[in-house]
């Protein structure tokens, strides 16, 4: 009998575990879930690289011969030692790529310059740096990265736009992902060989939301999956019609969404509410193991689709009603996001130096 993920490929959405670490990669963890169907990729950010680098000793050995070359800094043996872990996942994940000819398999690496150039510079030596068909580089959501993914896409490097919580910040980056697509058909340049998805964020904005509504309102735990569905409805429309057809006929693949931030935060949610009422063909889940485990053992792999679009708008009118300024909502939780993960890259960094020195 089929398990849960199985179902969901069916459909058409994929799992992605968001998660990483040596100790996973090195036992064969990720093999052995790739080969049983579990997941067909995997995310990583500085939150999981800080905590799968503080809350072992699986790196030490590396960081102790990196120790030893002259002039070495924390961000480049981050670079080293971060890039073995893309690696290694990209070959465990390369059967899910190799089967589905390029369309999934793919693991993320986070950028962390920031302004446009520096940003641009510093996937393309990540990008290079691994050297895997299947990698993405992940680029945040700010104002910028449009250019940036843009010109990336024209490159033929795949890219995850993430920190997404805004349908009009996601709609930039949509368009973004086309015009480099064209831009790369202008130049004669193949397009079956570069993916992209776009990460949007889901249980943050209910966490935001939920503290703004009165006690016992039933806008409670709905928001963020009716704000997935308004950017689902997008993605339709802009993934077909008349600019889509004849990129798809050159072979370029949709921009699929990505549900992330999926664990749930409220214990009186569901503890699989994001992957239930998320399911949709062409899109992505990326989740915590613990969600995963869950959806294994009670999940519901039914395709939310029609009726998830279908209840998208009542319910953000009656949030907009309510005093909910969803925009406002996701500039706020793109900030906040964008601190957290630099404070984390930030703690990341200082282990590693004193790692290095020690």
């Amino acid at each position: 009998m089929a398990h849960n993920v199985e179902k969901l490929n069916a459909i058409g959405q994929s799992v992605w575990l968001d998660y990483i670490s040596r100790g996973l990669l090195q036992s064969g963890g990720l093999a052995t879930m790739v080969r049983d169907g579990l997941v067909q990729g995997m995310t990583s950010n500085p939150t999981i690289f800080n905590k799968a680098v503080n809350e072992s000793d699986d790196y030490d050995a590396s960081i102790r011969e990196l120790a030893t070359r002259e002039g070495i800094n924390g961000y480049e043996a981050f670079l080293k030692i971060g890039g073995d872990d893309i690696r290694a996942a990209a070959d465990a994940l390369r059967p899910v790529y190799d089967a589905t000819a390029g369309a999934d398999g793919f693991v993320s690496f986070e950028v962390q310059a920031a302004g446009g150039e520096a940003m641009l510079a510093e996937a393309r030596r990540m990008f290079a740096l691994v050297d895997r068909p299947n990698v993405m580089i992940k680029i945040p959501g700010v104002p910028e990265g449009p250019a940036t993914v843009e010109a990336l896409i024209a490159e033929g490097i795949n890219v995850n736009v993430t920190l997404l919580f805004s349908v009009e910040v996601y709609t930039g980056f949509a368009d973004a992902y086309l015009r480099g697509l064209e831009r790369r058909h202008a130049a004669g340049e193949r397009l079956d060989n570069v993916a992209g998805v776009a990460s949007f964020f889901v249980s943050r904005v209910d966490t935001k939301v939920d503290g703004r509504l009165p006690e016992g309102s039933p806008l409670r735990g709905k928001v963020a999956i009716a704000n997935a569905w308004h950017a689902y409805a997008v993605f339709e429309r802009m993934f077909s019609g008349e600019r889509w057809r004849p990129l798809e006929a050159a072979g370029a693949r949709v921009q699929r969404p990505l549900w992330a931030s999926t664990g749930t935060k409220n214990p009186a949610y569901s503890d699989v509410l994001y992957v239930d009422d998320l399911v949709a063909p062409h899109t992505v889940n990326t989740v915590p193991e613990a969600t995963l485990n869950a959806f294994l053992d009670h999940g519901n792999p039914t395709d939310q689709s029609a009726s998830g679009m279908k209840q998208s708008a009542p319910i953000l009118a009656e949030a907009a009603a309510a005093g909910i300024d969803i925009e406002q909502v996701a500039a706020e939780l793109l900030d906040e996001g964008l601190a957290s993960f630099n404070k984390d890259f930030a703690s990341l960094l200082g282990s590693i130096e004193k790692k290095l020195h020690s």
